[in-house]
């Protein structure tokens, strides 16, 4: 599948907000309230300068994946990096989380950044983990029961680390 990234814009929220807010719901792999609101999801998600958020769109022109990236930590800290990724689900296994897994990892050489960490890749989502691991990442710790998944019970927590 061929698709573009490019930097997310207000305008693309409506097409973001229907598949963000579906993955946020079911409760498998973000660490989100299932309650968040529309707005606060946006103020989340869509990122401002120097941080960014952009979004993967298909052959139709619609919005398939998003990915947000920014510094993990502040002060002496903030030379690692951190991102976040959501697929529509109606786009898994199509290579869009690699494609925008890639693009922020080459973000964070590009600006000089160190690492980067992962803070809460839960354990269950066996395909994220592999990806990041094809791309590079490594498990080194994981919270024991950090994550209550609702069809699973209490799951692992992996912190993932890339040094760039």
């Amino acid at each position: 599948m061929r698709m573009l990234i490019r930097e997310a814009t207000t305008e693309d929220w409506p097409a973001i907000w229907p598949f963000f807010h579906r993955i946020v719901t079911e409760g498998e792999t973000f660490t989100y309230p299932a309650d968040l609101t529309e707005d606060q999801g946006r103020e989340w998600w869509l990122l401002t300068a120097p941080f960014r958020t952009v979004v993967a769109v298909g052959d139709a022109g619609d919005v398939i994946g998003t990915a947000k990236m920014n510094r993990n930590h502040m002060g002496n800290g903030s030379h690692i990096a951190s991102a976040s990724y959501m697929v529509d689900p109606e786009h898994f296994g199509q290579g869009v989380g690699r494609a925008l897994c890639t693009y922020t990892v080459d973000w964070a050489r590009a600006e000089g950044y160190r690492a980067m960490q992962f803070n809460a890749v839960v354990e269950s989502n066996v395909h994220a983990v592999k990806l990041y691991e094809s791309v590079g990442f490594e498990v080194i710790g994981t919270l024991p029961e950090g994550f209550n998944h609702p069809k699973l019970g209490y799951v692992g927590l992996h912190i993932m680390h890339l040094a760039l």
